[in-house]
């Protein structure tokens, strides 16, 4: 698997650093982040919405993403939705 870098948090330090890359061939994001708080993490596990039960399956996982890297986000975003130049 060959992962595209797209971006790290430009406020990162101390190798604290939230990434985006992009999986062209899964056509997925992949984010680095920050592992949420007990509380953030149990309010998530409680929501129930159609389609999502609640819990957070083993496999999966909450993360913490600064909005300071939405615009990478939208750039990730955009490489998956590109057509893939043959």
């Amino acid at each position: 698997m060959a992962l595209r870098f797209v971006g790290i948090d430009p406020s990162s330090v101390d190798g604290e650093s939230p990434t985006i890359w992009v999986d062209e061939e899964h056509s997925e994001l992949v984010l680095q982040g920050w592992k949420p708080n007990p509380e953030l993490e149990a309010e998530c596990a409680s929501l129930e919405m159609p389609g999502h039960g609640t819990g957070i399956p083993d496999g999966e996982a909450v993360v913490r993403i600064p909005a300071r890297m939405a615009h990478m986000i939208r750039e990730a975003c955009d490489v998956l939705e590109r057509p893939q130049l043959a």
